[in-house]
């Protein structure tokens, strides 16, 4: 079945999905968009769609069956209402909406009207995630206990409307949706706790480096950093295992497996080792030979596919990847991270 889409907001990520989608997806057209700056028509005209000169004309148009908002973040909620009501399927970037309350809103009008509703997680398909989950489902390494994801860098900017607080920007709503997202979906087990501490080291609104730590009822621990002051960036990932470790280094996906490959128990000794430490035993190097580096899994994965499961939803009934319900927990979580730091503690909750 053939899809015509219509995108609202053709800024920098609606010109990404229109490229996107005509590269990788033949089953859906994107045959125009909606901005609100009257200059971007002749950029949407000049890539060959349409651009209506008002929401209500989008809307009215019999023939737009799929709809992708990529507008700033406080218009999510009312645009994607609107869409639904007129009956077409919708896509909204993230965030999906300012609070878990208007996602309720959403997700109960996705309901009354019988159409698709998702939220672009893209970064589900990311390699360096991907390379994780392989690891987790395999049980390479034995089970996770502590996991650390973080993106560092040191641009110290935030883009244009991610530098105000009513547009919804800053580091936690822009990148840490994303980080948090991967981690729910990696960690199937309720969050019990939120310890957030959030920076505003050169943004007056809005916060531009966080750290939020999070516990499972599991009993899994995790960290999510977002830094955008930081010179020496550590690993994008970092796993402990009970029977070994993983690292991921960069979005290249160098890294490394150290895996326990002997039984050898390390007894107490009375003998001291020296190290550059100092005089110790319980940091004394392990045997070389009771551990095994492994390479990490290769894998193959696709921004793309998150739109392929979309057509194959529509066209073929098949179960939807990132759900509604999926983004509700993780704006819970956002919701926790503002709680934690406007009052100093840790936000115990069931998530």
């Amino acid at each position: 079945m053939a899809h015509h889409l219509a995108i609202i907001g053709y800024g920098g990520m609606g010109s990404w999905h229109h490229q996107n989608i005509k590269e990788h997806i033949p089953e859906i057209t994107v045959t125009g968009a909606y901005d609100i700056r009257p200059e971007v028509e002749e950029t949407a005209v000049k890539n060959g769609i349409h651009f209506y000169h008002s929401l209500e004309e989008l809307l009215n148009d019999p023939s737009v069956d799929m709809v992708t908002v990529a507008t700033p973040n406080n218009f999510h909620k009312d645009l994607v209402i609107s869409c639904l009501e007129h009956g077409k399927n919708v896509i909204c970037e993230k965030p999906v909406a300012m609070n878990s309350k208007e996602l309720e809103e959403m997700m109960a009008a996705a309901k009354k009207s019988g159409k698709l509703f998702s939220v672009h997680q893209n970064r589900r398909w990311d390699k360096d995630y991907v390379i994780i989950k392989q690891i987790l489902k395999d049980q390479t390494i034995g089970s996770p206990y502590f996991i650390e994801s973080r993106v560092q860098g040191s641009r110290r900017s935030l883009d244009g409307w991610r530098g105000y607080k009513v547009n919804g920007g800053g580091m936690v709503y822009d990148w840490g949706v994303h980080l948090l997202d991967q981690m729910l979906d990696l960690i199937p087990s309720p969050v019990v706790s939120v310890d957030a501490h959030l920076f505003q080291i050169f943004s007056e609104e809005v916060d531009d480096n966080f750290k939020a730590f999070l516990r499972f009822e599991n009993g899994i621990s995790a960290l999510v950093e977002i830094a955008t002051n930081c010179f020496i960036n550590q690993p994008r990932w970092h796993m402990s295992c009970t029977d070994g470790t993983a690292v991921i280094e960069d979005w290249e996906c160098n890294g490394k497996m150290v895996k326990l490959s002997s039984d050898e128990k390390m007894e107490w000794t009375n003998d001291i080792v020296y190290t550059a430490a100092g005089p110790t035993r319980t940091m004394a190097p392990r045997p070389v030979h009771t551990t095994t580096q492994l390479a990490l899994p290769e894998v193959k994965t696709d921004w793309a596919n998150y739109y392929k499961n979309i057509v194959d939803v529509i066209d073929n009934g098949a179960d939807l990847i990132v759900k509604p319900e999926q983004a509700l927990r993780v704006l819970n979580v956002i919701d926790a991270i503002f709680e934690s730091q406007q009052t100093g503690q840790s936000i115990k909750c069931h998530i």
